[in-house]
């Protein structure tokens, strides 16, 4: 039993440890919180990060924010929500297989998204052009601003108080941000790390030369399946690509004519959905077959010793990353750069542009607070007020947002504007 931090008093049940591998990330070594708190009597550390995470108003937002399709164009495309929901099933599967900690890779999976714009990432290139004279938009410093300074729920603080392991799995899921000297690397090495980052790291390192632990690469390749897969799926449930075309893609191909082989005569509807599952499992059977002699083959004996690594530990196989790169050439070049899509896409961008200008020029559109705090301070923080304000935003939002100041807003459903 331990000793109840808010009732000293009484006692707590001890929260039995999960069967985790040497490398697993522990919940009783978490670095803890900026705000220190007493321990849950009920819930491990990552279990409390999750449910945060859960009840965030950001996270409740997803579910009208685009991921490719504009939700209002029909029911059944991913939204931000499903698409997230999707990968924390995936992170947890693999997280499971390979005695990592679960709930912390669920929980990353499900903060993954947060900091995207409405309107997918045409709303996100949209506002690193409305941001680039204060630095820029980085939808991963956005999720660190969200989760540690704009939530405003808990009376002790801003933010949602997660756990160190939650914030480096945030900032560096997808890799190390710096070398140990400090000088930024990968897509960081022209513009530098963001400021939030930046200046959150100076409070509270997050060690941005390190690889992230194996829970987060495994929320980050999660990510990947997900996006990869279900992308295919809507692309063929929309129309804008064909069984046929697929088969000419590595790997997926394969699937296909393995179906049609063992199904013959199987409708449309059900081949995509065979074609999807076969997908999912074919990449996550892969993830922990290499995964699996990545750590083992390293020698990794702890959490510390996966973040110094000199690269990924929770991977594809070098089969399946070249077949992972040409279904995102495919993609690209046949659903994302869609005539359809692009339509839709140019004027989503105009939505995120004007909504930018007209409250920068002008702070008294702003609701509330931020008309004051904007009107009061420098071109820079009310930049950033703007910029918080939309990126925050649900497409129907913007959307309302727009025809409130301007008038009018586009139709952005890509049925009824074909070219």
């Amino acid at each position: 039993m331990r000793a109840n931090q808010d009732n000293p008093g009484t006692a707590m049940p001890d929260i039995p440890a999960p069967r985790i591998a040497p490398w697993a990330t522990d919940f009783r070594r978490s670095r803890g919180r900026l705000a220190p708190e007493a321990p849950s009597p009920t819930r491990t550390e990552y279990q409390r990060d999750r449910d945060r995470i859960v009840h965030s108003t950001a996270f409740r937002r997803l579910a009208h924010k685009t991921q490719v399709f504009v939700p209002i164009e029909a029911d059944h495309y991913r939204t931000r929500l499903t698409h997230t929901i999707e990968v924390a099933q995936i992170a947890r599967s693999v997280a499971r297989s390979l005695q990592l900690d679960d709930d912390l890779a669920e929980a990353l999976a499900l903060a993954h998204d947060l900091g995207h714009t409405p309107f997918g990432h045409t709303g996100e290139d949209a506002m690193e052009l409305c941001m680039e004279r204060w630095g820029g938009f980085d939808h991963n410093a956005q999720a660190l601003r969200i989760v540690t300074r704009l939530e405003s729920r808990y009376a002790r603080y801003d933010g949602l108080n997660l756990s160190w392991e939650m914030l480096e799995g945030l900032v560096k899921h997808n890799g190390p941000l710096t070398w140990r000297n400090g000088s930024p690397v990968a897509r960081y090495a022209k513009k530098g790390v963001p400021a939030d980052i930046v200046e959150h790291d100076a409070r509270q390192s997050l060690e941005l030369w390190s690889h992230a632990g194996p829970e987060a690469q495994t929320a980050a390749i999660a990510d990947d399946i997900a996006y990869n897969t279900h992308d295919i799926d809507d692309g063929l449930r929309a129309g804008l690509i064909d069984i046929d075309a697929l088969k000419q893609v590595e790997f997926v191909g394969d699937l296909v004519r393995e179906v049609e082989r063992a199904h013959p005569g199987l409708d449309g509807q059900r081949v995509i959905h065979e074609l999807t599952r076969r997908l999912i499992t074919r990449f996550v059977e892969d993830v922990i077959a290499e995964s699996q002699m990545r750590l083992r083959d390293s020698g990794c004996a702890s959490v510390e010793d996966v973040r110094a690594q000199d690269r990924s530990m929770v991977t594809f196989s070098p089969a399946m990353a070249s077949a992972d790169k040409a279904i995102k050439k495919f993609l690209f070049a046949n659903v994302y750069r869609h005539a359809r899509i692009l339509t839709v896409r140019r004027s989503a961008a105009d939505v995120v542009e004007h909504l930018f200008r007209g409250f920068f020029d002008d702070p008294a559109l702003l609701p509330g607070g931020r008309a004051e705090a904007a009107a009061e301070c420098g071109e820079s923080d009310r930049a950033r007020i703007v910029c918080d304000y939309i990126a925050g935003m649900t497409d129907r939002f913007a959307l309302s947002e727009h025809r409130r100041i301007f008038g009018d807003a586009p139709d952005l459903r890509s049925g009824s504007n074909r070219p």
